[in-house]
């Protein structure tokens, strides 16, 4: 299935950051269009049935952000 996605790409330095704007996934590349192939490939990573065999432990911490 075929799905599209927004994507906002910038430079950082040597590098082009591509972030999609839908799901909090982002990568890199060293041109715009490599960093967007990037993001299409981690993408359809992302959506991957999980094949992990063994339940990840989630945890919660308490930070203080020292506001009132």
């Amino acid at each position: 299935m075929k799905r599209t996605f927004r994507a906002s790409v910038w430079r950082e330095g040597d590098w082009y950051v591509a972030q999609c704007l839908d799901v909090d996934v982002a990568s890199q590349g060293e041109t715009e269009a490599a960093a967007l192939a990037n993001l299409r490939e981690a993408l359809e990573l992302h959506f991957e049935p999980p094949v992990a065999t063994i339940t990840p432990q989630v945890r919660t911490i308490e930070v203080d952000t020292g506001a009132a």
